[in-house]
């Protein structure tokens, strides 16, 4: 089973002073990516929620937005001393490595978001429990990773489909390619004969039926054509849990080469009409695989 790299889940934990709720968005990437966008205070949140973030996908971007939000009239505010001890800290290095002068004071404090913890009541910052911020970030996530879960199911769906049309056109074109060497030997033959009337070297002829064969000869491309579609369906059923999607990209590739050089050699209007409907799947194979994990 394939997971999809495009998902989204929301949830929220509520507490008497106000709610926190975590949305999780997720789409196509080459690598993992984990964007944490959180409102001052929160921040100390970011690497935990980058980790528990990182232990549910292995592959695309996924943004992660926290919103905190205070329950009107509930109470007043308390000061957040370790947020205004962090600041104060940071005030001292700039002026005792960078040189900056001045000291702070109450109006620039105010100014710092975070240093207040809202209990409730309007007009103060709210800032929520950090483990309220990673239950709800759990919840979104796991939501999330269910509606990629659910995307995937239907990606491989059609991924199947376009495999069976692609195992149809090596059929076909495995069907056809010995009776054009049939049809080129009459032609020589036929050729030959007008031309040397009954001086035909019949030897010759067959040299020459041998060469064409060899250059025509296509059986090894079906059967490598045949390889790699096996190996992609062997990639659909890894665990869920296991990321292929760079594995089935690879396997699209080696399936357009071995499908042009099937053009190449076709010298026939009936597989090159097979070889034109298989590239048209590969390149839809291409475009689905690149949204999967």
């Amino acid at each position: 089973m394939i997971r999809s790299m495009t998902g989204y889940g929301s949830a929220t934990v509520t507490r008497e002073s106000g709610t926190v709720t975590v949305e999780a968005r997720s789409v196509n990437s080459r690598g993992l990516k984990v964007v944490v966008k959180a409102p001052p205070g929160v921040e100390r949140s970011e690497s935990g929620l980058r980790v528990l973030a990182e232990s549910r996908v292995r592959r695309g971007r996924l943004d992660l937005f926290v919103r905190a939000e205070g329950t009107p009239d509930a109470g007043g505010a308390s000061l957040d001393e370790a947020r205004v001890r962090e600041v104060l800290d940071a005030c001292a290095r700039l002026r005792d490595d960078f040189g900056v002068s001045g000291e702070p004071d109450m109006a620039s404090l105010l100014r710092v978001g975070g240093i207040f913890r809202k209990t409730g009541g309007d007009g103060a910052e709210f800032v929520p429990e950090m483990e309220d911020v990673k239950r709800a970030a759990a919840a979104a996530l796991d939501l999330m990773v269910e509606m990629r879960d659910g995307e995937g199911a239907r990606l491989e769906v059609d991924l199947r489909g376009r495999l069976s049309g692609l195992r149809e056109a090596i059929d076909g074109a495995e069907a056809l390619a010995p009776g054009r060497l049939e049809r080129e030997r009459r032609r020589l033959r036929d050729a030959v004969g007008e031309l040397a009337g009954k001086g035909l070297d019949e030897d010759r002829l067959m040299r020459e039926i041998a060469l064409i064969a060899d250059r025509w000869e296509i059986s090894e491309e079906l059967v490598r054509a045949r390889s790699h579609v096996e190996a992609f369906e062997e990639f659909l059923e890894a665990p869920v849990d296991e990321p292929v999607g760079r594995r089935l990209g690879f396997v699209v590739q080696e399936l357009q080469r071995e499908f042009n050089t099937l053009g190449a050699k076709a010298n026939d209007s009936r597989i090159s009409r097979l070889v034109v409907e298989a590239k048209n799947e590969i390149e839809r194979l291409r475009e689905q695989v690149e949204n999967v994990e």
